[in-house]
C-alpha cells in the first residue's frame, strides 16, 4: 500500500513522499524498510535517529530534528497509538469465514439464525437460543438454551454461553470462556453440610464488551450478572456472581471480582487486583498489580498495595520496606547500646548504696 493510500485511509496528514511502499507495522526498534512504525512516548524518540523504517506515526507537535534523513515519511496523529492500532487492522485483515452452518454441528430446530451467520463444526445452539446477523461461531462452541447472541460478535473455539445469557453486538469472546457458570452460593446447614443455592438469574453482556481466554463470569441466584458496553477483559478474569461493571472498565489477567461487588465506570484493574464482595469500586479508580480491595474505594483514587491504600501512602511504605534490614541492625545496635548503659546505671547505683567510712556523713558503726 501507498503511504499516501494508507495516509488517506487513516484520516492523517502526509508529510514527505506519498509513494513510498508500505508493507507492515512495526515497532521502531525493529522496523525495517517498507515498514510504518509509531511514536506516542517521549522515551522512544531517541530510536528515531536510528530506525530502518520507511514511514512513521507522530502526534502534530513532533519535531522532526530527530529522524532520520532520506525518504521518511510522517503521518501526523493526534493519536498515533489510536493511529497504529487502526493501520495494524488494515495490514492483517481477519479472515472471514463463509456464512453457513457446517454439517457436523447441531442447532435445534426452533433456534433462530440471522443473515449472514458462520456456525464452525461440533457447535451446538440450543432451544430457543438466537444468533445475530453476521455473527461468527468457530469450532466446538456451546450456546444453551434461550440464549442470545447480537450482531457481529465472534466467538472463538471451545466458549460456552450458558441457558439464558444475554450478549449484546459487536462482543468478542475468546477461547474457553464460560459466561453463565454458576455463582459460588452456599447455605451452611445446622449439621455443617453445605447446601447448594441454586444459581438461576440473569448473565448480561452488553455492546463491544470483549473477553479474554479462559475467563468466566457466573449468574447469581437473584439480580443479575451485569457487564456494561465497551468494557475489555484480558484472560483468565473471574467474574463473580451478582457484580455489576460499567462503562468502559478495564480489567487486566487474572483479576478477581467477589459477588455482589459494583465496579462503576472507566476503572482500571491491574493483573491478579482482587476484590472483596459487597463493595463499590468508584468511577475511573485505578488498582495497580496485586493490589487486594477489601473495602469500597471512592471515585478517582489511585491504589496499592495489600490491603490496597493509596499509591503515595503505598509507595512511601514500599520505600520504607526496603529499609527493614538497615533499620533492623540499628535498632538492634541501639537496644545493645541502652542495655550496656542500663548496665553502667546500675553499678552506678550500687556504688552510691555501699558506706563509704571516710564519709564524715557516715553514721558511727558504719
Amino acid at each position: 500500500m501507498k503511504l499516501r493510500e494508507l495516509a488517506e485511509k487513516l484520516q492523517c496528514r502526509l508529510e514527505g513522499d506519498g509513494n513510498i511502499d508500505i508493507r507492515r507495522v512495526a515497532g521502531v526498534e525493529h522496523a525495517q524498510p517498507g515498514d510504518i512504525t509509531f511514536i506516542d512516548s517521549p522515551r522512544y524518540v531517541p530510536f528515531l535517529a536510528t530506525t530502518h523504517a520507511s514511514a512513521v506515526i507522530l502526534t502534530p507537535n513532533q519535531p522532526l530534528a530527530s529522524l532520520t534523513p532520506g525518504t521518511l515519511g510522517v503521518l501526523r496523529s493526534d493519536h498515533p497509538y489510536v493511529t497504529f492500532a487502526r493501520a495494524v487492522a488494515l495490514f492483517a485483515p481477519t479472515p472471514v469465514p463463509k456464512p453457513g452452518i457446517d454439517p457436523l454441528s447441531t442447532v435445534a430446530a426452533d433456534a433462530t439464525i440471522g443473515p449472514g451467520v458462520s456456525i464452525g463444526p461440533f457447535v451446538t445452539v440450543c432451544s430457543g437460543a438466537s444468533i445475530g446477523a453476521r455473527t461468527l461461531i468457530h469450532s466446538h462452541v456451546a450456546v444453551g438454551a434461550g440464549a442470545s447472541v447480537g450482531d457481529d460478535c465472534i466467538l472463538y473455539p471451545q466458549v460456552s454461553i450458558r441457558d439464558r445469557v444475554t450478549i449484546g453486538h459487536r462482543v468478542i469472546v475468546h477461547d474457553g470462556v464460560v459466561i453463565g457458570s454458576d455463582g459460588f452460593g452456599f447455605a451452611k446447614q445446622s449439621d455443617g453440610t453445605h447446601l447448594k443455592i441454586p444459581q438461576t438469574a440473569d448473565v448480561v453482556i452488553e455492546d463491544d464488551v470483549e473477553i479474554g481466554a479462559n475467563s468466566t463470569i457466573d449468574r447469581p441466584a437473584v439480580g443479575e450478572t451485569r457487564i456494561r458496553a465497551g468494557t475489555k477483559i484480558d484472560n483468565l478474569v473471574h467474574i463473580a456472581h451478582g457484580v455489576s461493571v460499567g462503562r468502559r472498565v478495564i480489567f487486566a489477567a487474572q483479576v478477581g471480582v467477589s459477588g455482589s461487588t459494583v465496579i462503576e465506570d472507566d476503572v482500571i484493574l491491574a493483573g491478579q487486583v482482587g476484590v472483596a464482595g459487597h463493595l463499590r469500586v468508584g468511577k475511573g479508580a485505578m488498582a495497580t498489580a496485586q493490589s487486594g480491595i477489601p473495602s469500597s474505594i471512592d471515585a478517582g483514587q489511585y491504589v496499592s498495595g495489600s490491603p490496597a491504600i493509596p499509591h503515595r501512602d503505598w509507595l512511601k511504605s514500599a520505600a520504607a520496606y526496603r529499609q527493614l534490614p538497615t533499620l533492623r541492625k540499628r535498632v538492634a545496635e541501639l537496644e545493645h547500646a541502652v542495655a550496656e548503659l542500663e548496665e553502667k546505671l546500675e553499678e552506678c547505683r550500687i556504688r552510691l548504696d555501699q558506706p563509704n567510712p571516710q564519709d564524715p556523713r557516715t553514721p558511727p558503726g558504719k
